[in-house]
């Protein structure tokens, strides 16, 4: 594993446990070279992804890409980095299921799933870009919506 302080191509693990949810394995390392300490996680890869965009193009999946997407949305929220992470997982490991090939659509939707089960005001973040609101009305329905959802029938919400 190169060190991301000199670059050096050789470090040597210290200490290896699984991950808080068991989805990676933790890894402490040290460089041989300048004594650096640092974390690495390993995952498990079912197969090689690739998303096709909404204008046709193919592009690697990219997990991180995913989990800055969901971090976003989720920013300021008190949601313990352990349950986004669970979700990030459980949306890849949904697409690694469907094939070598998978539509980005497919992806937005797992995420806003995953979003409304977690978080009702991150998903309406996420809904926001996603669905590319352009007009204030666009987030009034979507939040009378989630609120009609989520309210249980015979209780109003109370102003």
């Amino acid at each position: 594993m190169r060190c991301p302080f000199c670059a050096h191509e050789d470090s040597q693990v210290k200490d290896s446990r699984p991950s808080e949810d068991g989805a990676a394995i933790r890894r402490r390392r040290q460089c041989e070279a300048c004594g650096a300490r640092f974390t690495t996680f390993e995952r498990v890869q079912l197969r090689d992804l690739s998303v096709i965009k909404k204008d046709g193009k193919r592009e690697p999946f990219d997990r991180e890409k995913l989990a800055r997407a969901i971090g976003h949305a989720t920013r300021k929220r008190e949601i313990d980095a352990a349950r986004i992470d669970r979700l990030v997982s459980g949306v890849q490991r949904q697409m690694e299921t469907l094939g070598d090939e998978v539509a980005s659509v497919r992806i937005g939707e797992a995420v806003m799933a995953g979003l409304k089960a977690l978080d009702h005001v991150a998903y309406i973040r996420f809904a926001s870009i996603y669905k590319d609101f352009s007009e204030p009305g666009d987030f009034a329905e979507i939040a009378e919506r989630v609120e009609k959802e989520t309210t249980p029938p015979g209780h109003d919400r109370l102003l």
